[in-house]
């Protein structure tokens, strides 16, 4: 009798044993197969289809109920990465200038952008006011006061929009609001600087935080470190700045603009597309730039990267390293060659 309990014993431990070999085995064919994760439906801001109703004067977007395909993320490759393949081992570290923002600490560029860009989530659905466009779209220009200096750029700017169909004498009509007060060059340094902005503009009577107002900027900071600082508050306004911070700019709301000179025209040619006589093939130049280079400060990276593709023929990139009281201070082994090719090809331009 007790030989057939122990033979069942050993029988039950065994099959329990043999179990639990049978679970390690599943186990682990588990742990070794991918994990294949749901497909997740992206929705890009593109792909929302929106509708807006009224409620208490604010248009609110709402997505449609439809499920739209997903896009593929795309990656824009950065300028430096541009540049990359013309730097060659060794060279960039040592010609590469000085880390831009040197001169000014966290706490100071962070301080800017707080006080400057405090609205940084605005977008069209939040910070504009689309009840006052159910008339049209009228863009209403504020009347200068009296010894206002207006720059000859900016002077463009205004001049075409009042030349426009859209303009409005109205400010009961208008759907969008511009400054007179001239915003383009808001470096501290410079002698288009107009001082006391911040006070003029929250004097506005129908300025609002900035809402439904449109702000133009070519040049913001000091060198060497360009933080930016307009020296105001741009509320809810409407950005339109050259070399806009990746950091500070409000996608879909703020318009990037190009860098321009005042001797840009005021208006293009007639319309119609470029033909092939337009291009002449005897010209001499493909690509021609002369600038500052830039030893320290924002934009040293780009600019100390151009005399690679210098050819002296067809491209020509001159870059000069006097910039600034203390440029010698700086000054690296390919200055002199820089400075020098510079007056030369200038002297040549100019005859």
């Amino acid at each position: 009798m007790q030989a057939k309990k122990r033979y069942l014993l050993v029988s039950v431990v065994a099959g329990l044993l043999f179990l639990i070999y049978l679970w390690g085995l599943q186990i682990g064919e588990f742990q070794q197969q991918p994990y294949h994760y749901p497909q997740i439906h992206q929705y890009h801001q593109q792909d929302y289809q929106y509708y807006y109703y009224q409620r208490k004067d604010v248009y609110q977007p709402q997505p449609l109920p439809q499920r739209l395909p997903s896009r593929p993320a795309r990656r824009w490759p950065e300028l430096t990465e541009l540049l990359d393949p013309y730097l060659e081992g060794g060279e960039q570290e040592e010609d590469s200038p000085q880390l831009h923002h040197q001169h000014t600490s966290p706490h100071e560029r962070r301080a800017i952008r707080d006080n400057i860009y405090k609205n940084k989530r605005c977008r069209m659905e939040t910070c504009f006011d689309f009840l006052r466009c159910q008339s049209g779209f009228g863009v209403y220009i504020y009347p200068p006061q009296r010894g206002d200096e207006i720059s000859e750029t900016y002077q463009k700017i205004l001049s075409s929009i009042r030349e426009s169909r859209f303009h409005t004498a109205d400010p009961s009509r208008a759907c969008l609001f511009v400054l007179a007060v001239d915003t383009l060059d808001r470096d501290q340094l410079s002698a288009q600087y107009v001082q006391n902005v911040r006070a003029r503009i929250h004097s506005l009577p129908t300025w609002n935080d900035g809402r439904n107002h449109l702000i133009f900027n070519l040049y913001s900071g000091t060198w060497p470190d360009y933080t930016e600082d307009l020296g105001f508050e741009v509320g809810q306004s409407i950005l339109a700045k050259a070399s806009a911070d990746v950091a500070n700019f409000r996608p879909n709301f703020d318009i990037s603009i190009p860098l321009f000179s005042k001797d840009h025209p005021l208006k293009g040619e007639s319309a119609g597309y470029p033909a092939r006589s337009d291009a002449s093939p005897s010209r001499k130049y493909q690509l021609v730039f002369k600038g500052k280079r830039y030893l320290t400060g924002i934009g040293s990276e780009t600019r100390n990267a151009l005399y690679h593709i210098h050819n002296g023929e067809d491209i020509i990139l001159l870059t000069t390293c006097k910039h600034g009281k203390d440029w010698e201070k700086h000054k690296d082994s390919r200055c002199d060659r820089d400075n020098e090719d510079y007056s030369k090809w200038l002297t040549e331009f100019h005859t």
